[in-house]
């Protein structure tokens, strides 16, 4: 998912979408929804006591004798290596921590961009999220209470299969445009425009 990102198509597309329906849309790309670095060291730090596990019982089937002391500075210095290396190398921290995890962190973020970005603040409860994760390759569509009454979660997961598709082969921006566009489709039937309708939402996208 790591593409580059036109803002003024984007742009375009949420203002294209937005003549047809009452409905806000509101789009974030996110370059990472975590640091990972505890779940990562974590991870580390268990691997580090069961693999010293297997060098002690190993050493005890050949009759060798370790001090405790030599043993248990050989593992902290294993430790502190690992953590180091975590530390200056954090792009290795995510491919540490398991999918559920990542999906988890994610999905979380997307929840806090639409409060902080007061999507669900609108007139009548109609604002989406279009939000894309890039490390995590993670997207997600979120859609304010009064749109979840009406449109089924089936109906934006095809639009999130779709972003997902084109983001993994490298056409992030054609992913917005095409959930935008899908997203301005399924409220126009359900929230049509309205005369007197004002725009409650920047028509851009935020990337953090």
């Amino acid at each position: 998912m790591n593409a580059p990102i036109d803002h003024a198509r984007v742009t375009a597309a949420i203002r294209a979408a937005e003549k047809t329906t009452s409905g806000e849309i509101y789009c974030v790309l996110a370059r990472s929804s975590d640091g990972y670095f505890y779940p990562s060291a974590f991870i580390v730090a268990c691997a580090m006591l069961l693999v010293s596990l297997a060098v002690a019982l190993g050493l005890e089937y050949r009759w060798h004798d370790v001090p405790v002391s030599t043993f248990a500075a050989a593992q902290i210095l294993a430790l502190c290596v690992g953590l180091i290396v975590l530390a200056v190398f954090p792009g290795l921290r995510i491919r540490l921590v398991p999918k559920s995890l990542r999906y988890g962190k994610a999905h979380g973020n997307a929840a806090r961009q639409f409060l902080s970005r007061n999507i669900h603040t609108t007139e009548v409860r109609t604002g989406v999220l279009v939000f894309v994760s890039l490390a995590e390759r993670y997207a997600e569509i979120v859609a304010d209470a009064g749109i979840n009454t009406r449109v089924p979660q089936e109906e934006w997961n095809r639009i999130v299969a779709d972003l997902t598709r084109e983001a993994d082969a490298g056409r992030l921006t054609e992913g917005f445009e095409g959930a935008i566009a899908a997203s301005g489709t399924l409220l126009a039937r359900h929230f049509p425009y309205r005369p007197h309708d004002r725009n409650e939402l920047d028509d851009k996208l935020v990337e953090i």
